[in-house]
């Protein structure tokens, strides 16, 4: 079943590029999308556009997960990795599809990933066929980075951003992923948002943008 699309047009009417957020472990497309509010202004010709996962969350009946985590809800090791390679075809088949419908090349798309969110944009854009203009990882973590190196078929520039108060997801993987990237030769930035928990902080969103920006 497709997945379920949440969409904020381009300001301008005339798009040409593409913001997919990817949100966190039991929230849901429409928890990302106001982000757009504050980023559209800058980038009055991007699409945002922010799915919701494809599978309910366990520990919250209204939201979404990507893939289950043994340590919060009980599920296995394998379910957690089966479910994960699952929401990777599900939304490659979402990204070929968008690019279809709205003309918009992966070149100038780009993943922005919370949390879980930012777990699957690591994972999968290293690993598409197809060239992507960039991600922005927020507060989230790189999964089995000593596969990385191995399984690379392209290396889009990356930006993670992780604060140093977090009591969710660690701040040390904040290295852990940088370290994984740089070894595969990624072009890499990190910014380390001072005095943040696990949220998205107005640094972020300002490094985000510029990110962007200078991509395209």
């Amino acid at each position: 079943m497709p997945l379920k699309n949440h969409i904020k047009q381009a300001l301008s009417g005339n798009a040409d590029s593409l913001i997919v957020f990817l949100h966190g472990y039991g929230a849901d497309g429409q928890d990302l999308l106001g982000l757009a509010d504050a980023l559209n202004v800058h980038l009055p010709n991007t699409i945002f556009m922010s799915p919701d996962a494809p599978n309910q969350s366990s520990v919250n009946p209204l939201g979404y997960e990507w893939f289950p985590i043994p340590r919060l809800d009980g599920s296995s090791l394998e379910q957690a990795r089966i479910s994960r390679d699952n929401a990777n075809e599900q939304l490659n088949l979402f990204l070929d599809k968008i690019e279809n419908d709205t003309g918009i090349p992966s070149k100038k798309t780009f993943l922005f990933g919370f949390s879980q969110g930012c777990m699957m944009s690591l994972h999968l854009a290293p690993r598409k066929n197809k060239r992507i203009a960039g991600v922005i990882g927020i507060a989230g973590m790189m999964m089995q980075p000593e596969l990385l190196e191995k399984e690379v078929k392209q290396k889009p520039p990356v930006l993670l951003v992780h604060g140093d108060q977090d009591d969710v997801v660690p701040f040390e993987e904040l290295k852990i992923a940088a370290d994984a990237l740089v070894k595969s030769e990624f072009e890499v930035y990190t910014l380390t948002s001072k005095g943040t928990g696990h949220s998205i902080g107005e640094d972020a969103l300002r490094a985000a943008l510029q990110f962007i920006k200078n991509i395209l």
